[in-house]
């Protein structure tokens, strides 16, 4: 790994992750979610496409840390809690 992967892999182990205080105790079945602040932590989280949209928020399996991660701008994650809210998924579980 090159100094800049370091510094992206170090940035992003910094991120300070929440889940749920609802979740198991064991971490499982339990996403998490973390802020990342500017263009420089969502390109070194490998966001660069959502560059230039403000924070970004991440999600991760909470049993897979290192594992793949989406990104959603504020707006879109505000969309979908909204609908998680009014039980427009409900039928999902």
């Amino acid at each position: 790994m090159n100094s800049g992967q370091d510094e992206n892999r170090e940035r992003i182990d910094r991120l300070a992750w929440r889940k749920s205080s609802l979740s198991n105790g064991t971490g499982g079945n339990c996403v998490e979610v973390a802020l990342l602040d500017g263009d420089l932590d969502a390109r070194a989280a490998g966001a660069a496409h959502k560059a230039g949209d403000g924070p970004l928020i991440a999600l991760r399996d909470s049993k897979d840390p290192d594992g793949p991660r989406l990104y959603f701008t504020r707006s879109e994650f505000a969309a979908f809690r909204h609908g998680l809210v009014a039980g427009e998924f409900d039928d999902l579980t």
